[in-house]
């Protein structure tokens, strides 16, 4: 009998020390909770809601590249355009989704942006859009006259997109989120890169009609 109980004991003993050893490695083995998403400021929800409305229309343009005649470097260059555009739009969907924030519907917005009638505070074209006239204009234009109005418009219409870069910045609370501040340094980049390109293409297509 007191084998049997000295036996039971150390029974007891190493179950009751397997135990916690596996509900510790259980543990373990739960990934961390991950931190809570922070708060938007105001001003990074007007300039990432006012980029799907920008981008928009920037879509409209480059899209009709292939259909307008346009030269085999602006095709290129508006396919480079509609990817990364198109990429920027999804990943600010998913900052605002996740910030309780209902993104708009690009689908929805492209028949206005077609017309020119993407509105900043209800009032004024957003910076860098091109009007009714305007959007009426280049969808007129084909072959070299389209690639001519292509490139001044979309210098224009990047160099909006600067603008509301520098619009964030200079307000309180603005591109304070990390991925706020990257999205707009990174447009900042890139746009601005993109204009200096286009300003050569166009002055190499000015010169190449003299």
């Amino acid at each position: 009998m007191t084998l049997i109980r000295f036996r039971s004991k150390a029974l007891l003993a190493l179950l009751f020390g397997v135990l916690p050893a596996c509900s510790a490695a259980t543990a373990a083995s739960v990934p961390p909770a991950p931190p809570p998403i922070a708060p938007a400021s105001e001003a990074d929800i007007e300039f990432l809601t006012g980029m799907i409305h920008h981008h928009a229309q920037a879509l409209v343009m480059a899209g009709w590249a292939a259909s307008h005649g346009a030269s085999e470097s602006i095709q290129v260059l508006s396919e480079r355009i509609i990817v990364s555009q198109r990429d920027e739009i999804g990943l600010i969907e998913l900052w605002l989704g996740d910030r309780g924030v209902e993104p708009p519907a690009l689908a929805e917005m492209v028949p206005t942006a077609t017309a020119g009638g993407m509105v900043h505070d209800h009032e004024a074209l957003m910076p860098g859009m091109l009007t009714p006239e305007e959007m009426a204009g280049l969808d007129a234009a084909r072959a070299v006259d389209f690639d001519r109005l292509f490139l001044t418009y979309m210098i224009q219409h990047h160099q909006g997109a600067l603008d509301m870069v520098d619009t964030l910045f200079a307000t309180d609370g603005g591109g304070v989120d990390d991925t706020t501040y990257k999205f707009a340094s990174d447009t900042f980049a890139d746009q601005g890169s993109e204009i200096d390109r286009m300003q050569r293409m166009l002055a190499a297509l000015t010169a190449s009609q003299q």
